[in-house]
């Protein structure tokens, strides 16, 4: 007489576990701790993540210069003091100021500052435009 075959037991064993596991995972989630940024409800009644928009510090002295295109011989729109926090909607490759050659595009779409006198304030790094 042959033994019993016991590959079905150790696969619905393990079918149990990995479910076992995933369920004990969701009463977090549901309990209000998501892994990633608090979710809103828009205004159809959908939730959607949290977006979070990149920061920076100006970091130039008296100021920096907002330009119209990413390079210094585009006439400056306007300048922001230092220190100010400022709205990043995305990055590219222009003229390289002091070894630097990234621009960011404000995220109100007014011009372009160098990175080289931005510093970042949050933690979030603005994508390639």
């Amino acid at each position: 007489m042959r033994a019993p075959h016991t590959g079905y037991r150790i696969t619905s064993l393990l079918a149990g576990v990995v479910l076992a596991g995933t369920a004990l995972a969701v009463p977090a989630v549901a309990a209000g701790h998501p892994a990633g940024p608090a979710p809103f409800v828009t205004a159809e009644g959908v939730q959607a993540p949290a977006v979070v928009v990149p920061k920076g510090r100006v970091i130039a002295k008296p100021s920096l210069n907002v330009r119209k295109h990413p390079n210094t011989s585009s006439k400056p729109v306007r300048s922001i003091p230092y220190g100010t926090i400022i709205n990043l909607d995305c990055k590219v490759n222009g003229e390289v100021v002091e070894g630097n050659p990234r621009w960011y595009l404000l995220k109100d779409g007014s011009g372009y500052v160098s990175a080289r006198w931005v510093e970042n304030a949050n933690g979030v790094i603005p994508p390639w435009c």
